[in-house]
């Protein structure tokens, strides 16, 4: 029997109103059949209309270091477990990281990730990124700086709040009951006391999962409930991409419908967050990928740290078409004509497979042959 009109806004309703949803009606949220798909992303996007209009916020990410990670987490092609064939460098110059900075800006994008592989910063990395933003901040004020840097104390973080961070990403992944099977060398806790210390420096939380490293449905509603308690104001949703080499193996149970229902649950329990369909939409989603905007109001352009996504153009064409516009100071018709009129092949994801990134897909600045 499927579900009449009222169950729909009354789900809207107490999302609306910050009102918890009880765990039985998040479980069916995910599997019951009796909830239809379409009639759950519409009032999931009466909920995003009411906090974050139809406006889409575009992330552009630096892997300002390219593997050499002593951690053993078994979805990351940086991992030390992984026989993946990246592209390995160590740390980029400043010049180049702010040279990237000024391009994602120019790219339309709202905020500008850094990324720095490894189990945390020591003092001089800290204080060495703490640089980077100052300078960032300076010449274009604008841009909102995000750093994913790994395990932090609350001294670390004061010292990145000081300099101006945004926001600090740190996922939780997985919950606490399925985290030891993707990774062993730092706990579940270590990742929520990262997550404390940044709060208690008054930095923005960005804390998100992974869908389809073999949790269950219970698993996914113990990460949102924990991100819903710890007020997180950016929520990545990634769904797992395989790539060859990883210690993970392929994706579970990631159809284009559950990958839906999963970014409505977030939105329902979110309500007020930046909710972003992360890595592997291209993949999971496929010709659904539109769909996720209505939950949804954020995304990455020029893809992730190691697989390509859709060509820009593809993307903001995408954005357009459904009738959203961008957070930025340029608009999606600027962008668009800057883009020309070529577009890349997609990632095929009705063959499971995305393309890894190369050198020049990674870097501003080529090194020679000799470095």
């Amino acid at each position: 029997m499927e579900m009449n009109r009222d169950f729909y806004n009354q789900l809207a309703g107490q999302s609306v109103a910050n009102e918890t949803l009880p765990r039985s009606t998040a479980l069916d949220i995910l599997t019951s059949e009796e909830i239809e798909l379409l009639p759950l992303l519409n009032a999931a996007f009466e909920v995003r209309k009411k906090y974050r209009g139809k406006e889409v916020s575009i992330h552009i990410i630096n892997n300002a270091q390219n593997g050499f990670c002593p951690e053993n987490c078994r979805y990351c092609a940086q991992a030390k477990t992984s026989d993946s064939d990246i592209e390995e460098y160590p740390l980029k110059s400043d010049e180049e990281i702010l040279a990237e900075a000024k391009n994602a800006y120019e790219k339309g994008a709202f905020r500008y990730c850094m990324v720095f592989a490894g189990r945390g910063p020591s003092a001089t990395r800290v204080a060495h990124i703490a640089r980077l933003i100052r300078e960032i901040k300076a010449k274009y004020p604008p841009l909102q700086v995000c750093v994913s840097s790994g395990l932090l104390d609350e001294g670390k973080a004061n010292i990145l709040k000081e300099a101006g961070l945004d926001r600090l990403n740190h996922n939780l992944n997985t919950s606490e009951r399925n985290y030891p099977n993707i990774c062993t060398t730092h706990t579940y806790a270590d990742r929520l006391n990262t997550l404390a210390a940044a709060r208690r420096a008054d930095i923005q939380l960005c804390s998100g999962m992974i869908a389809g490293m073999g949790e269950t449905p219970q698993d996914i509603l113990e990460v949102v409930y924990a991100l819903r308690e710890l007020q997180v104001e950016s929520i990545p949703v990634n769904f797992y991409i395989p790539i060859e080499g990883n210690a993970l193996g392929p994706a579970v149970n990631l159809s284009p419908e559950y990958c839906l229902r999963i970014l409505c649950l977030f939105r329902f329990l979110n309500p007020k967050s930046e909710l972003r369909v992360a890595a592997g939409r291209e993949l999971h989603l496929r010709s659904m990928q539109v769909m996720a905007l209505y939950p949804a109001n954020s995304l990455f352009l020029d893809g992730y740290l190691n697989t390509k996504g859709d060509d820009r153009r593809r993307t903001l064409q995408m954005i357009k078409d459904a009738g959203f516009t961008i957070n930025s100071d340029h608009s999606v018709e600027e962008l668009l004509g800057k883009e020309g009129s070529t577009l890349e092949a997609s990632p095929d994801g009705a063959a499971g497979h995305v393309p890894m990134k190369k050198l020049q897909d990674l870097r501003i600045f080529m090194p020679s042959p000799m470095s």
